[in-house]
């Protein structure tokens, strides 16, 4: 059986040629003529887990597609290893792709699928392991996030956070390089929030891992993430260590995180005075 300790040295034994395992450099990306992307620069080094914070319709989900080679820029570039994502061809993009896992907001699961085999599915598709490693694999990457008891259940069986733990254990099936999650703590209720937070950060510890945390949440992600980046309109407005943002005078960063009404984010749409429209 393969354990975690295998694994971890795997990890620790690949030879690591670049710094940061993804750099964004100056990207620009537009849906038609609403420019979402409008100069991106951030590192993400080997190892750590950074946090991308931003409001609902910053640009956040759009830069995601761009690590995964979903969406080509319009200008400036992804690398990853190395790599420029949009340059590569099908073959070099599935290997790329490989090497990411990926744990989506609404879970993503196949419904008709149990448990075990919604785990099982990424292994039978990509590797030719037998049945036999499979089994433990799956087992093993259930107990790590604390549902090995559950890989009978149906998704529809689950809570909400049960099923956001089966989309983290199967984003971890084929032991990837990087882990990116999209907005996970969503939905969840405080004990299943700080359930999930936590193995975020000890996973990404024990696997030797680098994890990507997208959201808007502000405490957990705070608690978890090594380097924090703040994205605004398109462009990162703020970024440094998680521990020094709860101090910052940053005014859009001192707004987000103390909540507060009034700062760089407007409540109101752009429109013209009220007193007009009466």
């Amino acid at each position: 059986m393969i354990t975690s300790h295998a694994i971890l040295s795997a990890h620790q034994g690949k030879i690591l040629k670049h710094t940061n395992l993804i750099e964004v450099s100056d990207l620009h990306f537009a849906y038609g003529k609403n420019k979402v992307l409008k100069g991106i620069n951030l590192t993400i080094p080997h190892g750590k887990v950074v946090a991308i914070l931003g409001v609902s319709g910053c640009g956040k989900s759009t830069l995601l597609h761009h690590f995964g080679g979903q969406l080509k820029p319009d200008r400036g570039s992804v690398t990853f290893e190395g790599k420029v994502i949009h340059k590569l061809g099908n073959n070099e993009l599935y290997a790329v792709r490989r090497e990411m896992g990926m744990m989506f907001q609404v879970s993503g699961l196949f419904s008709d699928l149990t448990v075990y085999d919604n785990l099982a599915f990424p292994m039978r598709e990509h590797t030719d392991l037998s049945e036999e490693m499979i089994r433990d694999l799956v087992l093993m990457k259930l107990q790590a996030v604390g549902l090995r008891g559950a890989h009978g259940l149906m998704p529809k069986d689950l809570s909400g956070g049960m099923e956001r733990r089966v989309a983290l254990a199967r984003a971890i099936a084929l032991d990837p390089t990087l882990i990116i999650y999209d907005e996970p703590f969503a939905g969840l209720d405080p004990i299943s929030l700080n359930i999930i937070a936590n193995l975020i950060r000890k996973l990404n510890d024990a696997l030797g891992v680098t994890s990507v945390v997208v959201t808007y949440d502000m405490s957990e992600s705070l608690k978890i993430a090594d380097y924090v980046y703040f994205i605004h309109e398109g462009v990162v407005v703020a970024e440094g260590e998680s521990a020094d943002m709860l101090s910052s005078k940053d005014p859009f960063v001192h707004q987000f995180v103390h909540a507060q009404p009034d700062g760089p984010v407007a409540f109101q749409y752009p429109c013209r005075p009220y007193a007009e429209d009466l």
